[in-house]
């Protein structure tokens, strides 16, 4: 049996309608509550004409038949209700990253063909300012915040376009084939949006699998399972990153509590710990290094009351091993739980340590459909074969890039007529078959003939005591073709030790892959989701000495 997003959820408000189902600042939302508004803005939606209007069946994978709806939002209950809510109406929501500057504004809209947004206030202006470029978006949402900005000609004002929409279910059938849109980060290139089945990223991101890896066999088993005690449960990063809203889908399909940061701009540590502190969190997931240390150097600073937190999940950018030892060191009783995912892919992998066994880093357990595929990509590669290959997905994968016929198949070939996800990631099978992650081909740096992964490099940068972040890529050689370059941010007081970092790092490199330069700055620019940003680093290499 095959699920859509929005039958799973009206199956579990049913079930369990007075059980809390978001938290955020004062609201404390109640799963029968969450259903009554996103019916309303679901009916809000179709009013406006917003829906389904040709049916999968006469698509290609890269094409939609349905319209198109854009999330530029902060974290809050608004932006779950909006993915929820559009889902009960047939349309495709999408997430915006609210740091774009205009002209990338511009292009996402564009490329999405969004026939509707739900903005905070706040991104009001800018929305203002292209909204002449934009003439297939119609539909205007506004949610109110503390920015004050007026409400934009046109537009309606999100808390009172619900009040006055219908609570009863949408007149409308949920297909299993209605789709579910993830525009990537587009650190290395422009954004693209994937596009799934919503049954397919069910059960390969939001909850569709059972602890054994089993796909569940009915909405009652759903259910049943939703039925058993809540856990609090708290995505840290932006829900316009997969990693986020995975995470709240997840919870929401086992019935659980999902509990948001009062401060969802940045990433403030005293904030996230006493907000777990208080509403006894149990699961909280981070995005790698760039989120797990300043949580550290807070954990560190103060004493917080996190008996309940259990399990501390990282996605979407690598979690170093000496990092992982140091937060055992505060929080003895957690299990890290290390995963491995893309956009185009779900969840792939996973790392489990505790304090009981020493911290590794990336080497990963499959998950169900993980396999790698050998470089000319004509064959699967067994354990112990000794080549780097593309790590791989099959069985439930997307369908392909929206608008993008090359790229689709380009990324989703077919092998021995079953379909593959490869987006990019190299990586090996070791003879007892856990996978060696290498990193993503597009920031590898051949020097000399020889591949050099920039994450691989980072991890040794980063183990050096004086080093807070460093991101790693290629600069032109006219010895080597590329030579290795680390832009790295120091600890507060610390002073620039090339001659310390490159000792350090030949005790886990090999020569060839040691930094030829170190570039030293007061901060690394990431994405507000934690990746490296690697456009931004090449400049610095391009422009620094």
């Amino acid at each position: 049996m095959e699920f859509n997003l929005a039958q799973v959820s009206e199956a579990i408000a049913e079930a369990v309608p007075e059980r809390e189902m978001i938290v955020f600042r004062d609201r404390r939302l109640r799963y029968g509550e969450v259903q009554e508004r996103t019916r309303r803005l679901a009916n809000l939606l179709r009013s406006h004409g917003l829906g389904v209007h040709r049916d999968r069946s006469e698509l290609a994978p890269w094409e939609s038949g349905q319209d198109h709806l854009a999330l530029y939002l902060y974290n809050g209950n608004e932006y779950l209700e909006g993915m929820l809510g559009a889902y009960k109406a047939r349309v495709a929501p999408f997430n915006v990253n609210y740091r774009y500057v205009e002209d990338e504004l511009v292009y996402l809209l564009r490329d999405s063909k969004a026939r509707g947004i739900v903005y905070h206030a706040e991104f009001a202006p800018k929305l203002a300012s292209i909204r002449g470029q934009l003439p297939e978006l119609e539909l205007l949402i506004q949610v109110q915040d503390e920015s004050g900005e007026a409400l934009l000609p046109g537009a309606i004002d999100y808390e009172s376009a619900l009040a006055a929409a219908s609570p009863e279910r949408p007149d409308c059938e949920w297909s299993p084939d209605d789709l579910y849109l993830l525009y990537t980060g587009g650190t290395t290139g422009m954004p693209k949006a994937v596009a799934w089945r919503q049954a397919d990223i069910f059960v390969a991101s939001l909850g569709g699998r059972q602890l054994d890896g089993t796909e569940y066999a009915s909405l009652d088993e759903i259910v049943e399972a939703a039925k058993s005690d809540a856990t609090a449960m708290m995505p840290t990063p932006p829900f316009m990153h997969g990693a986020a809203h995975w995470t709240a889908f997840s919870a929401f399909t086992g019935g659980n509590t999902v509990v948001v940061q009062n401060d969802p701009k940045r990433l403030d540590t005293e904030d996230v710990l006493s907000r777990a502190a208080q509403e006894k969190v149990a699961v909280m997931v981070i995005v790698g290094d760039a989120f797990a240390r300043p949580l550290l150097d807070e954990l560190r600073r103060k004493p917080y009351d996190l008996g309940a937190l259990r399990v501390l999940g990282s996605g979407g950018a690598p979690l170093g091993a000496q990092l992982k030892d140091q937060l055992f060191e505060v929080l003895p009783d957690v299990m890290i739980n290390d995963g491995v995912g893309s956009s185009e892919t779900g969840a792939q992998a996973l790392n489990v340590a505790t304090r009981h066994a020493k911290a590794t880093a990336g080497t990963f357990s499959l998950l169900k459909g993980a396999c790698v595929l050998s470089g000319d990509l004509q064959r699967l590669l067994e354990p112990g074969d000794d080549e780097i290959g593309w790590f791989a997905q099959m069985g439930r994968v997307p369908l392909g890039y929206l608008g993008d016929e090359a790229k689709t198949e380009r990324t989703f070939p077919t092998l021995g007529g079953v379909r593959y996800a490869v987006p990019g990631d190299r990586a090996k099978l070791r003879h007892d078959g856990v996978l060696e992650l290498l990193g993503r081909d597009s920031v590898t740096i051949n020097s000399g003939g020889e591949k050099i992964f920039a994450e691989e490099v980072e991890e040794a940068v980063k183990r050096h005591p004086d080093v807070y972040d460093a991101v790693v890529c290629g600069r032109p050689s006219e010895r080597w073709g590329q030579e290795v370059v680390a832009v790295v941010q120091l600890r507060e007081g610390a002073e620039p030790d090339e001659q310390g970092l490159r000792e350090l790092c030949s005790a886990h490199l090999a020569r060839y892959k040691l930094p030829k330069a170190f570039l030293f700055r007061s901060a690394i620019q990431r994405s507000p989701s934690g990746k490296a940003d690697y456009r931004w680093a090449r400049a610095q290499v391009e422009s620094g000495s």
